[in-house]
């Protein structure tokens, strides 16, 4: 992001009051805020109780769903290697070729490239910490045939969700073991994309779609992956994607991560941005639809540990028109890094407040920006 003195003024004059449609574009871009937009967050829903989606009218074709990300005014577009894989898991040229020219008519940017272990039943019991050896070589080859995927549609980074990747029951694993295999395989992983020039950051989950525990479940567990990944590797290549909405499920408090995974010297590759309840489920909704004092938090946060990378909408809006869920997160982020930055304009009088340790001080300075 980039933050200056006049550009923190113009937040009371050519900003003042709530942002909609070109005012959002000329804000995002005076700041510096890259926004961008989860593929599948244009495409139709399914879940358990409706197998057949929410939308079966829409066409979930790559392309129409890169057409609808476009359409929402965003910037940047994230992928699944699975996109560009036929069923045999080898990459399609001709899928990759579609995909950069769509990039090119709609003016998007491609940003990140998630590795997809979780949908084939292949993975059932684990990608890279499968006890079978030759399921964990298969994993191992997918995640690296897709930072190949990745350099040649032009993402900036690389990420790992090990969705399918743990427990469901007390003593089904040997912990120690499969935590073993996940770190043999993020130094993999990692040095690949070191010599391909693109980032790697790892996504923690607490559960979900694993019932017991997925082999990652907190971003602070991430950072000590990626740290020890990093100790092995040389560098600061690895960091942590965080997900708004997983933090939600354990209940921490988003913005202390990021000062947290700073302090232990790990890099943040990128941001998820949607919202959950508190103790809940991976909801997915949209942005901006729960506790704003929270969300207001994180983004001042992002701000003072100096994030500059992508904040990328991951939602599953099932009842919703998708490209008016995906316009109206970004709309309802817009608004709350505004009122972030407003806060960051008086960052030296909150954080003598911050010095008393009362939290009445703290709210007398940032509550006519919150309520």
């Amino acid at each position: 992001m980039k933050i200056s003195k006049e550009n923190i003024e113009r937040l009371e004059s050519v900003y003042q009051g709530y942002l909609e449609g070109e005012r959002i574009d000329q804000f995002f871009a005076e700041f510096e805020i890259h926004f961008a937009a989860g593929h599948w967050c244009a495409g139709d829903f399914l879940d358990r109780f409706a197998t057949t989606g929410y939308n079966p009218e829409l066409d979930s074709g790559i392309i129409t769903q890169i057409q609808r990300v476009a359409k929402a005014g965003i910037e940047g577009v994230e992928f699944h290697e699975a996109v560009f894989i036929d069923k045999n898991f080898k990459k399609e040229p001709s899928k990759i070729s579609e995909v950069k020219d769509a990039l090119a008519q709609y003016k998007l940017i491609p940003t990140n490239m998630n590795t997809n272990l979780f949908t084939h039943p292949k993975w059932k019991l684990g990608g890279i910490t499968n006890s079978n050896e030759n399921i964990r070589k298969d994993a191992l080859a997918v995640a690296l045939q897709g930072i190949e995927i990745a350099k040649e549609i032009g993402c900036s980074s690389v990420a790992l969700w090990p969705g399918s990747d743990g427990w469901d029951y007390n003593f089904q694993v040997n912990y120690g073991e499969i935590l073993e295999r996940f770190i043999d395989g993020c130094i993999t992983i990692n040095k690949k994309a070191k010599e391909f020039g693109l980032r790697f950051g790892l996504e923690a989950k607490l559960h979900e779609p694993r019932e017991g525990n997925i082999i990652i479940p907190t971003t602070h567990c991430a950072a000590l992956v990626a740290k020890k990944t990093n100790e092995e590797c040389g560098g600061n290549n690895m960091g942590v994607c965080i997900d708004y909405g997983h933090e939600q499920m354990y209940a921490v408090e988003p913005a202390f991560t990021l000062y947290a995974v700073q302090e232990f010297g790990v890099p943040v590759v990128n941001f998820h941005i949607n919202n959950a309840k508190t103790h809940s489920n991976d909801e997915d909704r949209i942005a901006g639809t729960g506790d704003n004092w929270r969300l207001a938090d994180f983004c001042y946060a992002a701000v003072d540990t100096g994030y500059s990378g992508w904040f990328g909408e991951d939602q599953f809006t099932y009842r919703l028109e998708p490209v008016k869920a995906m316009s109206l997160s970004r709309e309802f982020f817009a608004n709350v890094m505004k009122k972030s930055l407003q806060i960051y304009a008086r960052r030296d009088e909150l954080k003598k407040a911050q010095s008393t340790g009362d939290a009445a001080s703290t709210i007398e300075v940032v509550k006519k920006y919150l309520v």
